[in-house]
């Protein structure tokens, strides 16, 4: 993987960190940005500070990308986890807000890297969730906007295959992230004893434990390796057997 550049949205904490950590030990340089980012560069990592639930949030982080000057991988992870109480209680903004981050930030980020990643024939991969096929009522927005974006996935790998850029998604199931631990501790029962037993239990994982990222992030370097040169338009899902049914 010497010289070859991968950009990754929101890889400053949870999932997205472990990705960019996994991929720089695989030989990229990493470029990624969120909004709570401390900027830094050196040889192998550029780090933005960028709101990518905006059009300038994702042109500031492509173009930190495109001064490397190639792009061989995008993997399209920023997103927004939000508890709600009810469908009734999601207003308008809410749901733009949440979109923007979670759908138009991918499709932005792609739309402006493509055609590097053509020159390079490089590939995508679409960090989605297993609640875009196993919904729940108090995360319906987020559901919603996963199914958009597994769908974008099978599009995208339809249209471009032919011109040499593969793309895919991984769906994790419930992972050990800030965003899972706050639902955690808004359940008033110890974070830990929610994650480790509750949680579990609750969304009948077949493993019995939440995830880890850096396993989440194994699926990601495989979609993006010489191993997978012959698949593109699958969604991985890396969920403990979580999801019971095809």
């Amino acid at each position: 993987m010497s010289n070859k550049v991968a950009v990754v949205s929101g890889g400053t904490a949870g999932i997205g960190a472990a990705v960019v950590e996994r991929l720089r030990g695989a030989g990229y340089s990493v470029v990624t940005g969120s909004r709570s980012a401390v900027p830094e560069k050196s040889d192998d990592l550029t780090v933005v500070r960028a709101d990518l639930g905006t059009g300038q949030g994702v042109e500031a982080l492509a173009m930190a990308a495109l001064e490397r000057g190639r792009v061989d991988a995008v993997v399209n992870n920023v997103g927004r986890f939000d508890h709600r109480a009810s469908f009734l209680d999601i207003t308008d903004e809410q749901w733009r807000e949440s979109f923007a981050v979670n759908v138009l930030s991918a499709v932005r980020l792609t739309r402006a890297l493509l055609p590097a990643l053509l020159e390079q024939g490089g590939a995508i991969v679409n960090v989605s969730s297993i609640n875009a096929r196993l919904p729940f009522p108090n995360v319906v927005d987020y559901s919603a906007y996963k199914a958009a974006l597994t769908n974008l996935t099978t599009s995208l790998s339809e249209e471009f295959a032919r011109r040499g850029v593969r793309v895919n998604a991984v769906s994790p199931g419930p992972v050990r992230t800030s965003s899972l631990s706050a639902v955690a501790t808004a359940s008033g029962i110890t974070r830990d004893r929610t994650l480790d037993e509750g949680v579990p239990a609750k969304m009948g994982v077949t493993l019995d434990r939440v995830g880890e990222a850096h396993e989440v992030a194994e699926a990601v370097a495989f979609f993006l390796s010489p191993h997978a040169q012959w698949i593109t338009g699958s969604d991985l899902v890396v969920d403990g057997g979580t999801i019971k049914t095809v």
